[in-house]
């Protein structure tokens, strides 16, 4: 790697969780685009995959006490059957089809999820949870905005549901993780990031997140309500324009 990807990278892993830490998904989102700009596509998933899993796994950590693990049950299933079909299909997105999808994802934002009746802590529910969402990271990358919207009419107290997404999105990107990570054994790990330089990034991961905790803690609700949708918004229209630049330039 080039010392301007590394740095972007580096930048990429800080940044993209401090904005995690205040408005949740849009970090990862961010942080996919990045990585799909300077990587191949393969190794993009698994780098975010990698960052992702320890961003995730230290959240649920800490809150393992609130998780709902019947729902991270049902969610598992669901994610080993969409984990176990893109193997079979041997599907990898292209760099425009991934951009697309990017593009597509944060308008999810938008659907009237209290209409949807989904409730991720009915057993069905959970199952059609870790089908969907795992379906969508191993296309897109992240899915953020559909797991959402799984959330929207249950019960839990916030912290469970702060909890138990985080230990459902470990599994989404521990999935990510393996799934292509098979792919790039057999490339013999072209365009992966030095292991020293994903250890330099999760330390700055953990930071941001810290970081936009606090700013969070600044914001009121409804405002943070309406500028994440907006954020996610913009982002994917971004995504958008890039897929069609590339699109055309093919």
């Amino acid at each position: 790697m080039s010392l301007s990807a590394i740095l972007a990278l580096l930048a990429a892993a800080f940044a993209t969780a401090l904005l995690s830490g205040v408005f949740g998904m849009a970090g990862g989102l961010v942080l996919m685009g990045v990585l799909a700009l300077i990587l191949p596509v393969q190794a993009a998933f698994v780098t975010h995959g990698v960052l992702q899993l320890a961003a995730n796994g230290w959240r649920a950590l800490i809150q393992r006490s609130h998780i709902r693990w019947a729902v991270v049950g049902g969610y598992g299933l669901g994610a080993a059957a969409a984990s176990l079909l893109v193997l079979v299909l041997a599907f990898s997105p292209s760099r425009p089809l991934l951009f697309l999808c990017l593009g597509l994802t944060p308008f999810l934002t938008w659907l009237p999820g209290d209409r949807l009746r989904l409730d991720a802590a009915r057993p069905a529910h959970a199952v059609l949870a870790g089908l969907s969402v795992t379906g969508l990271n191993l296309t897109a990358g992240v899915a953020g905005p559909l797991l959402d919207i799984f959330f929207v009419r249950t019960d839990m107290s916030r912290h469970a549901v702060v909890a138990t997404k985080a230990a459902t999105q470990v599994l989404a990107h521990l999935a990510k993780t393996l799934v292509y990570g098979v792919g790039l054994i057999r490339l013999g790990g072209e365009g992966m990031p030095p292991a020293w330089i994903l250890a330099l990034a999760l330390p700055l991961s953990f930071a941001g997140t810290a970081i936009g905790g606090r700013i969070l803690d600044r914001m009121t609700d409804s405002g943070f309500r309406r500028w994440t949708r907006w954020i996610v918004t913009g982002i994917g229209i971004v995504y958008l324009v890039q897929a069609a630049r590339l699109l055309l330039a093919a």
